[in-house]
Formats: structure tokens, C-alpha cells, sequence
């Protein structure tokens, strides 16, 4: 997939996974059970150990999922990222370097961390597909999002840290094209017990719920002409 092609379907699932654990077992663990619970999108952190090789594996192992390398917080990592297969490169803060040097490759999206104002506009204006939000959590939630999204309606935004299931359908409400989801996905516990059904849970119901208030929003939206 080109990175039309790749935003897109990144847009269309509206979940994005953070693979952050101990070990790269756990890794590819994690990444199998969200696969199979229905989100075909996961992103590995470079702080699971032999992260890149986790990815090399991953990406002949599961070609059908959109797999992304996460906190990846320099170009030369990026570069590395990119050979292993990932298809998008993530991170928690700007770094205009790395935007720029995944702008250079047709076949891959970045997904540039940010926070403030200024960073988003940078981050755009640089050539990252998609501006992921971070910490969201702690800077006015899904409020915050709404006032980005006023000056900024053309810049695909992400809402990263201390997104779960009580406030997911809140941030797509406030119009974030996709949710960076942690822990609140793969909990600590059942990585540990590698409890498979409790990951798979929880993919379906983050799943659920972007299906359900992206419904609700279409449906509104709909509705809006015919009270006038």
C-alpha cells in the first residue's frame, strides 16, 4: 500500500494498539491475539528488547496487519524501522528529522507525536500523515482535541496517553481520526499470564466502540439538514 492508501485504512480501523512490553515473546504474544481479535493495525515500542527484530519477524509472520514501530525518537531508528517492514513510524514528541525522513519513503506513513499548537502545525506542515496527540490525558482530554480541531479541521489527529474505554467514544466524538491505545488494550496481567481472551475482549470492545459512535456521529450528522 502507498501512504494514501495506508492513512487510510489506518483512519478505517480508528485503533492503534501499543505493543509495550518486557520481553519480545510478549511482543509478538500481543500482537498475535489483537490480530485475531479484529484490529489489524499494532504498533511495537523501541522499548520492547530486540524491538526491530521483533518487527523484521512480525512483518513475514502477519503481512496482513499494518505493523508500525513506536517511540521511535530518531531518524537513524526510523531508518532501521523501515527496513525490518514497518509500515508507519511513531512517536511520543516531534523530531522533524525523523518526519522528514519518512516523508522520503512512498510506502511507509509517519505518525509525529505533539502537543502544543505550534508542534501540530510543525508536525503537519513537515509531512507527518497523521499527528498523534500525546499525552492527551493530561492536557484537557477530548476538550482538548476540540480545540485543535477548530484552527486545525484539516490535520488527522491521534489521541495518545490515558485513552480507555470510558472516554474512546468522547475523543471521537471531539473528531480524532484514530485512538493510541495501551494498556487499557493489552493489560500487564494478562501479558504476564498470557490470558489470550482477555486481549481479545478488549480489541473487540475498543473495536465496538468506534463502530458505534462513528454510527452515531453519521447519524446526527445526517439529521442536521432536515431541523433547519
Amino acid at each position: 500500500m502507498n501512504k494514501q492508501e495506508l492513512r487510510a485504512r489506518v483512519e478505517e480501523v480508528g485503533i492503534v494498539p501499543v505493543i509495550r512490553t518486557s520481553s519480545a515473546d510478549d511482543a509478538r504474544f500481543a500482537v498475535e491475539e489483537v490480530a485475531h481479535g479484529g484490529i489489524p493495525v499494532v504498533e511495537v515500542t523501541m522499548t520492547v528488547p530486540g524491538a526491530i527484530e521483533v518487527i523484521r519477524q512480525l512483518a513475514k509472520s502477519f503481512p496482513e496487519v499494518i505493523l508500525g514501530a513506536g517511540t521511535v525518537v530518531d531518524e537513524d531508528t526510523a531508518h532501521q524501522c523501515m527496513d525490518a517492514g514497518a509500515q508507519f513510524i511513531g512517536n511520543p514528541a516531534l523530531d522533524l528529522p525523523t518526519v522528514q525522513r519518512v516523508l522520503k519513503n512512498p510506502e511507509v506513513i509517519m505518525m509525529s507525536g505533539a502537543l502544543t499548537p505550534t508542534e501540530v502545525l510543525s508536525a503537519w506542515k513537515a509531512g507527518a500523515d497523521l499527528v498523534k496527540i500525546f499525552p492527551c490525558s493530561l492536557v484537557g482530554s477530548d476538550n482538548y482535541i476540540r480545540t485543535l480541531k477548530r484552527p486545525f479541521p484539516q490535520i488527522p489527529l491521534i489521541a495518545g496517553g490515558g485513552v480507555n474505554q470510558q472516554n474512546a467514544a468522547h475523543y471521537i466524538l471531539a473528531g480524532v481520526s484514530a485512538l493510541s491505545v495501551g494498556k487499557e488494550l493489552i493489560p500487564a496481567e494478562s501479558m504476564l499470564l498470557h490470558k489470550p481472551d482477555r486481549i481479545r475482549e478488549l480489541t473487540k470492545r475498543f473495536a465496538a466502540i468506534v463502530r458505534t459512535t462513528r454510527a452515531r456521529l453519521a447519524e446526527a450528522q445526517t439529521q442536521v439538514p432536515a431541523q433547519r
